[in-house]
């Protein structure tokens, strides 16, 4: 007996690991050997390959793919048609390297941004829709754009609490209390 929801068009492959109150929605593709988090939500035609991780309680939008070598720590969001990278030099031939992503907790991705493998989304970051990320992002950092900028820093909420290139010196650095309720 299951303790999560998979749409019956969804395919999840034996040897997935979903946790209780897991959502598997439409067209979504669960690997052998991926792990989803308890109570998380893949979107419609989402892919989560083999030896990828979403962590508890995240919001995958619809027409992701998470590929291997990508960690999506717990309370992390991914809009809709995100893009996650693997391989800094791809090639239809020859020999590939795989390079780990790592989303951390409460981190947010917006629709359409795309993530250069190889790098870190800091605790609490947020990525404006539609930017390229090509290196990491701090804790609470604000980014957006082509190449993605820092454009501020943000607090627990999202809501922006300074447009400096800095950090302020009065933000919690990142960390998240175990008693705030993240969602």
């Amino acid at each position: 007996m299951t303790n999560y929801r998979v749409h019956p068009t969804a395919v999840v492959e034996d040897g997935a690991d979903i946790g209780d109150g897991a959502s598997v929605w439409h067209h979504a593709h669960v690997r052998e050997g991926a792990v989803v988090g308890p109570g998380s939500i893949i979107g419609k035609n989402v892919y989560v390959d083999a030896g990828a991780r979403v962590g508890a309680r995240c919001k995958v939008q619809n027409n992701v793919s998470v590929y291997s070598g990508v960690v999506l720590e717990d309370d992390v969001f991914v809009g809709p048609s995100a893009v996650f990278t693997n391989d800094r030099f791809p090639r239809a031939f020859g020999a590939w390297e795989e390079a780990q992503t790592i989303v951390r907790r409460g981190a947010s991705i917006g629709a359409n941004a795309t993530l250069r493998c190889g790098i870190e989304l800091g605790e609490l970051s947020l990525v404006a829709a539609g930017a390229v990320v090509t290196r990491s992002v701090r804790p609470n950092e604000l980014v957006g754009g082509n190449p993605a900028r820092t454009l501020g820093w943000v607090d627990v909420h999202g809501n922006v609490v300074s447009r400096e290139q800095e950090r302020p010196d009065d933000l919690r650095f990142g960390g998240i209390d175990e008693q705030e309720e993240l969602s």
